[in-house]
């Protein structure tokens, strides 16, 4: 058998059929393989790209958009609070840290009311126990002092968060506690606009509705 006969060299030069479909289609999965690579090499997380479901973040995000997150750890800002890797809006105001259009880094963190991740941004941490009114926003509050505002005092130390467009922080409205650190799944670093879409699908959450 010549090397033109062979399996391989017909798998490789076949101009139509069954061959060249299954050649682009592993060429394909290939190339799909190396880049999850380095995505993972670089974000150190899996799956490194989370699709944002609502428009909580707007105008900085939209529901569509696809999320390249990395640990905490890794690009770590000089601002970021102790060994979280977090960039809280407080401090970003006062070293000048950006992200996603505003003050401090938004984050990646599980809350248990929700079966996804939530993507907002870090506000300013607490102490557990702490009485946080007085350091809050009173536009994003809906209470006259502590006892009146939900998780306050602080039940736990950790990030009070809120989404760009929402009305309240997520404390205050119930979503979550204050985001310890290890709730933190990781940080957002950049997006990539409607890509997200295709993850969405055609559910509740899709931009389709």
């Amino acid at each position: 058998m010549s090397s033109d006969d062979s399996p391989l060299h017909r798998f490789l030069h076949a101009d139509d059929g069954p061959l060249r479909l299954l050649r682009e289609i592993l060429s394909s999965v290939a190339f799909v393989a190396c880049v999850a690579l380095v995505l993972f090499g670089a974000s150190g997380l899996w799956p490194p790209l989370v699709a944002v479901e609502s428009g909580s973040m707007q105008p900085h995000m939209v529901r569509g958009d696809l999320v390249f997150v990395t640990e905490p750890g890794r690009f770590t800002s000089d601002a970021a609070f102790r060994e979280t890797g977090v960039v809280t809006s407080e401090m970003g105001q006062s070293s000048g840290h950006e992200a996603f259009g505003a003050a401090g880094s938004v984050v990646v963190y599980e809350a248990e009311r929700t079966s996804s991740p939530v993507i907002h941004r870090a506000h300013f941490w607490v102490e557990e126990g702490e009485n946080w009114y007085d350091r809050a926003n009173a536009s994003y509050v809906a209470a006259e002092n502590c006892r009146e505002l939900t998780n306050c005092p602080a039940p736990n130390a950790g990030f009070v968060t809120k989404g760009d467009n929402n009305a309240e922080y997520d404390q205050a409205n119930g979503l979550a506690p204050p985001v310890a650190p290890d709730r933190v799944r990781g940080v957002a670093r950049g997006r990539v606009p409607a890509l997200g879409c295709l993850r969405l699908g055609f559910g509740e959450n899709s931009c389709f509705v």
